[in-house]
């Protein structure tokens, strides 16, 4: 599930350390390298374009938009949705900060710089993310990850 699909956009929010959010479009996410490029709207001068070095992020948001729905409370929990549609293995993910993501995975793998989860809610802004290992504090998965 990368960006680098011949010139496909994809919109992202990109979660550092430090707690720096940047939200734009990426062409070139590949979860096997350890460099990407963020394109945000500058304004009058155009686009910008910064390199992003994997190691310095918590996770990549690829979302549906960049402004959200600040209306919608989204659904956190495999009992507040149809779990039944979701395909892959239940995994709860806690960051570092305490962040807390349910959601679904193909291809978790502890021993990886990071892996993707669909989220729980299929209503979400988010419609994957790249979770960086080394910022997660504990993953559970299966029936453990609904509690």
């Amino acid at each position: 599930m990368s960006g680098d699909q011949g010139g496909v956009r994809n919109r992202i929010v990109v979660h550092y350390k430090d707690g720096a959010l940047r939200k734009g479009y990426t062409h070139d996410f590949n979860p096997v390298r350890n460099t990407f490029h963020l394109i945000t709207d500058s304004g009058d001068d155009g686009d910008a374009v910064r390199e992003v070095n994997v190691a310095e992020l918590v996770a990549v948001f690829f979302v549906k938009t960049l402004g959200g729905d600040r209306y919608y409370s989204e659904k956190k929990s495999f009992n507040e949705v149809d779990s039944s549609k979701l395909k892959g293995l239940k995994i709860k993910v806690t960051l570092r900060g305490g962040e807390v993501i349910r959601g679904v995975t193909l291809g978790y793998n502890r021993n990886k710089k990071g892996f993707f989860v669909v989220p729980v809610d299929p209503r979400s802004n988010n419609e994957r993310i790249y979770v960086v290992s080394d910022a997660v504090s504990s993953v559970s998965l299966g029936d453990d990850a609904e509690e």
